[in-house]
């Protein structure tokens, strides 16, 4: 998967396409998606700017794309259409009954921590789930999984404000 035209990926902590450590909330703060990760993820965002509402819409993101074992040690993607952006993200956290993944491809699973739905086609982080679990960023999940025009006028505002970060318009 991936561009064609791209040179192949390199590990990560030399392959200057990959961002530094701390630019981005780790995916389990070691307390499974719960209080510490929630936590986590604020003051990654905080520090720039976002608010809970921004750091939930921009965390639909993921609806676009999947994990990669070699990469992150995580596996699978976030939705069943996985390069096209939508609400279904947010759908899927709150439709589906989410459970610790135990297997895969028929073997004991030995990667990281992470949820699976009941089918073990589609995952979520520890720190997606931390979004459904956490009482202040919850209300923003079911907004965006109720109304999708809502989730892309909020994702396109927090996108925005997430790419001139830093930028000086002088």
């Amino acid at each position: 998967p991936g561009r064609s035209d791209a040179a192949k990926p390199a590990a990560p902590e030399v392959d200057k396409r990959f961002s530094p450590d701390g630019r981005l909330p780790n995916a389990d703060a070691g307390d499974a998606g719960k209080d510490k990760t929630a936590t986590h993820i604020r003051s990654i965002f905080y520090r720039m700017g976002f608010n809970d509402q921004e750091i939930v819409a921009l965390s639909g993101a993921h609806a676009l794309g999947r994990c990669h074992t070699d990469r992150s040690g995580y596996w699978g993607p976030w939705t069943r259409a996985e390069t096209t952006l939508s609400n279904e993200y947010f759908r899927e956290m709150i439709e589906n009954t989410w459970t610790v993944k135990k297997t895969h491809e028929g073997k004991q699973w030995a990667g990281p921590l992470q949820y699976e739905d009941p089918t073990g086609e589609l995952m979520m982080l520890p720190s997606d789930m931390a979004l459904i679990w956490d009482p202040k960023f919850r209300p923003f999940v079911d907004k965006y999984a109720a109304d999708e025009a809502l989730f892309f006028k909020d994702f396109a505002k927090a996108f925005k404000k997430l790419l001139e970060l830093g930028v000086d318009f002088k």
